[in-house]
This record gives C-alpha cells, structure tokens and sequence, in this order.
C-alpha cells in the first residue's frame, strides 16, 4: 500500500459505499490500546511487525500472514510486540452486516460469531488488506466485493452461532446489568462505587466481582469505554470534540483526547474530519496529516493530551488513495502492559 516507513500514523474512516463498516490503517509503534471493546467485530490484518492483543483468555502474537477476529462486547487491549511496533489493516463490521452476509453464504442460524481469535490464513489477510486498497481508491465494487469474499471465507472456515442464554440470570449477572444500566444513565455524574453498591443492595467489592465476570473489566474502565462510544456518536451527527467531552462526562477536551486515542486509535478531531469529509489543511511524509503535541502521563497510563493538523483524505497520484491516513504522536512512553490494573 506504500506506507511510510517511519513514524506513527493511522486512518479511521468510512466509505460511504460501504454501509455498517468502519477501517482503521495503522502504524503503531509506541501507541498502545487500553482495554475496551466494540459493538461490532473487529477483522484485522498485520502486514508488519507485530501486535499482542490481550484478550480474556490470553495473549495473542499478530504477525503477517495472521487474522485476528473478535466478537462484539469482546473486552481486549493492544500493543506493540515488536521494537518496530505493527501496521496493519483492519475491518470493523456492525453486527447486522455480518449477519446479512451470514444469511447469504452459510447455514448459521442466529448470532453468527467466530469461533477461533486468530488464524493463520494469508489469503484472508490479503483480502482485508485489499477491501482498504480499494475503498481508499474510490472503487467500490472492488471494496464491496472483497469484503463479502473475505467475511464468506472466514465465516466458512471458523463461524459458529452464538449459544443461547442460560433460561435465567444468577443474582450477579442481574446486579451487573442493572449497574451497567445506572451508568449509561448517570454517565455525566455517575456514582462513587459505594454509592452505586449500596442502590443496588449489595456490597462494593461483590459488586465489582460481578461487574468483571459479566463484562471483562471493572465499572471505571467499562465507563470510560462507554463514554468514547457515546462520544463517538456525537462526532458521527455532527457534534464537536468540546462538545462531546462535556455531554459523556469527561473535564474537558483534552481528557476526551487522551482516552479517545487511546481507545480509538485516533484524535477525536481526525475521527470526525474524516466523517465529514474535510480535506486536511496540510499533509506531510506521504499519508501524514495529524501531529497531535507530545504526550503527556495521565493517572492510567500515558497518553497524548491534544491534537493538530487532520486526517481527511485528498488523492494521491496514483491508486490506492492514501492522502488520509493521520500521524498520531505516541501516546506512550514506557512500555506497560496494556491490561488495566
């Protein structure tokens, strides 16, 4: 795809041909992924270096060749296993598009999800890779079709259905929820744990137990996570970065900035210049567009604390359209492990 070979850079985008289908390209170095999950599933191909993901049951090594597939609400974090850190191409398709697609080539029947995390197939690898080639050049019949190839071939070889619930909830299971549902609420001005504990009639530490087992990570961290989701729906409709960070609950801008880098793999502000279709006020090394200030330590790890420049996309000479992709200044220092303490 004639990357950059050095320095960190990364596109989140949509094409608007492709309907309940985000794409992320990056190259990741220092940047790592706090823990948090997606609403859809996530396909990702590494065509250099490697990317550990940690996920609940272990550790994984990306390396080229590989695909990795996680399922909705699945909670993992990422980061470099390589001094050279990773680049690689990934797809983020809703749930509906992947059962559309289910529907179309297999014989699952309900929840489609994918029964193994990572594979070695350097065919699917290449076929996501090349759904970005041809979605950044404007082609989307290309990118259409490639996509259904890629999610048929791997649904074929490692698709499974979702098994069903268990008829009824354990009482841990239900304070989990109905603490999750007190936290979408109250997001802005949400409760101390002792406080949420005690409206639901139960202690903090029994709480933060079943907050874990039903959702991977302890309620500070799944409230962070739903907050750049939420945020990320604002910016979707239109909203601004500062406006964003006040109505999910953040201080202000450059809190939204840390977190949502750190979930997202981009600024805010390049997320949405991107869904508005903006061109960059200036482009450097290539696919370069976004120089976010150095980063600065926060009380979970290390993160960049603003953003500049802009990650929208403008023609390159020659196919595949690459202008886009957004420089992003580590957001990291030393090398930690990615899973929340």
């Amino acid at each position: 795809m004639g990357e950059p070979q050095r320095g960190e850079w990364a596109r989140h985008w949509r094409f608007e041909e492709l309907p309940g289908l985000d794409l992320l390209r990056a190259r990741y170095v220092r940047h790592t992924f706090r823990r948090h999950s997606h609403e859809g599933f996530t396909l990702g191909a590494v065509s250099g270096g490697v990317e550990d993901v940690q996920l609940p049951e272990g550790l994984i090594r990306a390396r080229p060749g590989t695909v990795v597939m996680i399922n909705p609400e699945v909670p993992h974090s990422a980061r470099a296993g390589d001094p050279d850190g990773w680049t690689y191409s990934t797809l983020y398709p809703s749930v509906g598009l992947i059962a559309a697609i289910a529907d179309e080539v297999s014989t699952l029947r309900g929840t489609p999800v994918f029964g193994e995390t990572i594979v070695e197939d350097p065919q699917a690898a290449e076929l996501i890779k090349g759904v970005h080639r041809a979605a950044e050049a404007g082609n989307a019949l290309a990118a259409d079709s490639l996509l259904r190839v890629a999610v048929a071939r791997l649904l074929g070889r490692h698709g499974s259905r979702l098994p069903p619930r268990g008829a009824r909830p354990d009482s841990g299971s239900r304070t989990a929820a109905l603490a999750r549902a007190v936290l979408e609420e109250r997001m802005a001005d949400p409760p101390s744990l002792e406080r949420l504990a005690g409206e639901l009639g139960t202690s903090p530490f029994a709480l933060l137990r079943a907050f874990r087992r039903a959702y991977g990570m302890p309620p500070h961290t799944w409230l962070t996570d739903a907050r750049v989701r939420r945020a990320r729906r604002l910016l979707d409709s239109g909203g601004t970065p500062a406006e964003a960070a006040v109505a999910v609950g953040f201080t202000d801008q450059p809190h939204l900035n840390r977190h949502f880098t750190r979930i997202v793999g981009v600024p805010p502000g390049a997320y949405r210049r991107e869904r508005a279709g903006r061109l960059p006020a200036s482009r450097e090394d290539g696919p370069a567009g976004e120089r976010p200030p150095a980063p600065a330590p926060d009380t979970e790890g290390t993160a960049p604390t603003g953003e500049a420049g802009s990650g929208a996309r403008t023609p390159a000479p020659a196919a595949p359209r690459l202008s886009a992709p957004s420089r992003t200044t580590p957001p990291g220092g030393a090398r930690k492990n990615v899973q929340d303490r």
